[in-house]
Parts: structure tokens; C-alpha cells; sequence
């Protein structure tokens, strides 16, 4: 197909697709990241350069109007035992990360990439911890093309495993918030299986998104790189201070409903701009061994978590 072509039919599907979203109530997350995968591999990603901050972005506000839905006194519930989870889950990854490197023989910087994008909150704490680290170029687009491929993964796996073993709305929103590395598709996931599991998930990603920090400090003092600052996710401290509002003032029930039905659309337009971003030349870039990690190192945390969920959670 000639590239004149190929430009007009690519961005005729990617506004359609966006306007389909935001008018209709038929586009579900998991489609909505399969179609922007899909349009990624075949025609290309329309504006490669503007999405990437953009979907960042667009992300982070859906999860704050996420936040209006979700009343301070669950926040604090969750967040203190969702402080233990993510702790123990942590320091696991982070072990099972190490060992899994040494087997397979995978560099230093890259597993300590790839282990705390498994560990944390995916993308984002790559992003915050390879300045630390002094990472390559390489070393990150390879740790963040495998943790985007495992995430679009999740998406669509993890709702049919929960279904398929009748788990409950609390015990899936702590599996997905422990198990799914990035808030998007944490969130995709929890809404595909219900607003319990949704507000629950949420809640519990965003305590454990609180690690980037001491992570990120962790690894400038291992790998000595002074002068590095940790990138606060200050999103985090927007959402909170949305379930604030929403707890202290609940005759703006109205508004809130309006606010998390955007903040809904948002995400799932935010989950296409995703799709959109997983490309061949990305896929070229990883190779064999820190691919096997990656996918042992993610099943392995996911297994783990939900042996122990279905033992802790009734």
C-alpha cells in the first residue's frame, strides 16, 4: 500500500476508534488495547512522537478521576494492609529477580530493571530507577517492551482466571494490584471484573506505587550514581486528595459519578494509545533470555500472590 494511502487509513482508524470510545459504551479496556496493538503491528502508530507523553498523562488524570469514586475511609483500610502486600511482594520480586538472572544469565542493570518494573508499577519505575541505575537506552526499551507485552497480557488473562476460579471482588482486586505491573492495565483488568474489585485494585496499586521512591534510592546508593532524584509519581497524591473530596463531601455524588465515568473513558483511551505504542522495531529489540525472565519472573509472582490470596483472603 502506498504510504499516502497507508497515513489517510491509519489516522481514519484512529480517530474513529477515539470517537467510538468516548460516544459509546461498546468499547470494553481489553478491546481497546487489542485494536491499538493491533493498528501498532499493521499500519503504525499515527503520531509516534506526541503519544508517548501524552498517554502518560492522560493516564494519570483518568486514575485522579478514579479517584472521586472511592471514599477516604477504604483508602485508609486498604492502604494499611495493602502496605504489608506490596512489601512482602517487593522484597519477593526482587530476590526471585536476582536468582532468575543469575540462571539464565541476563545483565546485572537489565534484571534490576526488569525486577523492579515487575515489582513496583511497571514502565513508571523503570523510568524512575535507570537514571539511578545509569541504564542504556538499549537496557530500557528492552526492560519496558517486555513489561508492555506481559501487561497486555494481563489485561485479557487475568479477569478470565479470576472468573474461572470464582474469585471474589477483594480477593482480585489485591491479586491484580500485586501481579499486574502497570496501573493501566491493572485498572483495565479490575474493571472487566467488577466496581468492587476496580476500587479495591486501585487503591491497593497506588500504595505499592509508593516504592518507587525508597527503590529508586535503593538503587542510586547500590550502583553509586549521585546526583539521581527519585520521580515522585505526584499523580498519587491527586488521587488521594480526589477520595478526600469525595469522602468529606458526599452531596456532590452527581458531579463524582461524572467525573469517574470520564475518568472510565480516559483509561480506556489511554489503554489504545498503549496498543498503538507496541510496534516490530520494538519487538526486535528484546531477546531470548531477559524475555524468559521476565515471563518466569511475572508468572512466578503471580502464582505466588494468588496461592497466598485464596489462603488470606476468605
Amino acid at each position: 500500500m502506498p504510504e499516502s494511502k497507508n497515513k489517510i487509513l491509519r489516522l481514519t482508524l484512529f480517530w474513529v476508534f477515539i470517537i467510538l470510545v468516548l460516544l459509546t459504551e461498546i468499547i470494553s479496556a481489553p478491546l481497546a488495547l487489542l485494536a491499538g496493538i493491533l493498528l501498532g503491528l499493521t499500519l503504525g502508530n499515527p503520531y509516534p512522537k506526541q503519544l508517548g507523553k501524552f498517554t502518560k498523562y492522560a493516564l494519570q488524570v483518568s486514575v485522579v478521576g478514579l479517584g472521586f469514586g472511592i471514599n477516604l475511609n477504604q483508602v485508609a483500610a486498604t492502604g494499611l494492609s495493602g502496605f504489608f502486600y506490596t512489601a512482602i511482594s517487593l522484597a519477593a520480586t526482587m530476590v526471585l529477580g536476582w536468582f532468575l538472572a543469575k540462571v539464565f544469565g541476563v545483565e546485572k542493570k537489565l534484571n534490576h530493571l526488569i525486577s523492579a518494573g515487575t515489582a513496583i508499577c511497571g514502565g513508571s519505575a523503570i523510568a524512575a530507577v535507570a537514571p539511578a541505575l545509569k541504564a542504556s537506552e538499549k537496557e530500557i526499551s528492552v526492560a519496558l517492551g517486555i513489561v508492555f507485552i506481559l501487561n497486555a497480557l494481563a489485561l485479557f488473562i487475568f479477569p478470565v482466571i479470576g472468573k474461572q476460579l470464582q474469585l471474589s471482588q477483594e480477593q482480585f482486586g489485591v491479586w491484580a494490584a500485586i501481579a499486574i505491573h502497570d496501573t493501566s492495565s491493572v485498572v483495565g483488568a479490575a474493571t472487566n471484573f467488577g466496581q468492587e474489585a476496580l476500587e479495591i485494585a486501585t487503591t491497593l496499586k497506588l500504595t505499592r506505587a509508593l516504592w518507587i521512591m525508597p527503590m529508586v534510592l535503593l538503587t542510586g546508593y547500590l550502583y553509586r550514581a549521585e546526583g539521581k532524584s527519585a520521580a515522585f509519581p505526584k499523580f498519587i497524591l491527586f488521587f488521594v486528595a480526589a477520595s478526600i473530596v469525595n469522602t468529606f463531601l458526599p452531596d456532590l455524588e452527581t458531579v463524582y459519578h461524572i467525573l469517574t465515568t470520564l475518568a472510565r473513558k480516559g483509561l480506556i483511551v489511554s489503554l489504545f494509545l498503549t496498543g498503538t505504542g507496541i510496534s516490530l522495531s520494538l519487538l526486535k529489540t528484546i531477546s531470548f533470555r531477559p524475555f524468559l525472565q521476565g515471563v518466569l519472573l511475572w508468572v512466578l509472582v503471580a502464582t505466588g500472590s494468588l496461592v497466598a490470596i485464596l489462603y488470606l483472603i476468605p
